[in-house]
């Protein structure tokens, strides 16, 4: 593919990019750092982990955003009676037709929502490994590929432990990013009262079917663009030491892993390109190691007797690792 073909490419990237940021900024009001993480995530081809209370607008986030591009939205309640062929689905058979027929589960869509998943047990949770690492499902033995683009966003909150499960290391590390999600300002909260009872404009926010920017298409063409955002050797070392540095830290018992690199490389060519750009700068990196490590490290007992917490521990490492100059 020639320069001018690839500048072309790059730029309608860029634009529908642009778009999908301006649509979520609109209907979430008053969370621009969660829309552009949650974005990244989309470009970047993976999963997130959602941690915030109730009533902030999860779920309106992942409805809109399936909006954009015509995509299927399907939402799963986590519950302790849950069980794993309620999500994938199940082989039934039909007395009448002498045959057995496949029940498909709401796994089978774009964008699943995973809404309180440490309410199920980890025999029902790790219903998700297969298809969030694989893009499919095996049932009765034969494996079904889920529609492209599929993304989880998983939502769990962060004040209510009772009934819960602890999600396994194995199922945190197929999280791409675990992003918080945190009360507006108070004139954020103003407009989204005024927006959502109908106040302005007589219509509340929210009534009829979004508009679709993009077709499915466009968004595996997106994410494809992503991949070719470059990176340089430097910029990539510094990934690597960012890392690198979690482990053998007094206040971590447990540091990143090597999936952390690649992840956080991933993340921070979808960010270039959300913001226009055509490579990727250390900053880049640097804003994209709190939301891909926070949940791949675990802290030491005296961390936590200190009431330190991941973001501040990485916050201190970060601060501590020189990036690349120009």
């Amino acid at each position: 593919m020639n320069s001018s073909i690839d500048n072309i490419r790059f730029d309608a990237a860029i634009t529908a990019a642009g778009q999908l940021r301006a649509r979520l900024n609109e209907r979430l009001i008053g969370q621009p750092t969660v829309v552009d993480q949650i974005l990244t995530a989309l470009l970047a081809n993976g999963h997130v982990l959602v941690e915030g209370v109730p009533g902030l607008g999860k779920t309106l986030l992942v409805r809109v955003l399936a909006g954009c591009f015509a995509g299927e939205f399907r939402r799963i309640q986590f519950t302790p009676d849950l069980m794993p062929g309620d999500i994938t689905g199940h082989v039934l058979f039909d007395m009448r037709e002498s045959r057995f027929h496949m029940r498909r589960g709401p796994v089978f869509t774009n964008l699943l929502l995973a809404d309180e998943v440490n309410r199920a047990p980890a025999k029902t949770q790790a219903a998700l490994l297969e298809v969030m690492q694989e893009r499919q499902v095996t049932i009765d033995g034969d494996a079904h590929a889920v529609p492209r683009p599929f993304m989880v966003l998983a939502t769990q909150n962060p004040i209510e432990h009772e009934g819960t499960y602890p999600l396994p290391e194995a199922e945190l590390d197929r999280f791409l990013m675990k992003i918080f999600i945190d009360y507006p300002s108070a004139a954020d909260e103003v407009e989204i009262t005024r927006s959502i009872t109908g106040i302005v404009g007589g219509k509340p926010a929210g009534d009829g079917p979004e508009t679709a920017l993009l077709d499915a298409d466009a968004i595996l063409a997106l994410q494809q663009t992503a991949v070719a955002v470059a990176v340089d050797d430097r910029v990539l070392d510094y990934a690597v030491r960012l890392v690198r540095a979690t482990r053998g830290h007094a206040a971590l018992l447990r540091g990143a892993g090597t999936r952390a690199c690649l992840a956080l490389i991933t993340c921070a060519r979808a960010h270039a390109l959300l913001r226009g750009a055509r490579f990727v700068l250390p900053d880049d990196i640097k804003t994209m190691a709190l939301p891909v490590m926070r949940h791949r490290v675990a802290l030491s007992a005296s961390a936590e007797i200190d009431g330190l917490d991941a973001d501040r521990v990485l916050g201190r490492i970060i601060e501590t690792v020189a990036a690349p100059r120009e």
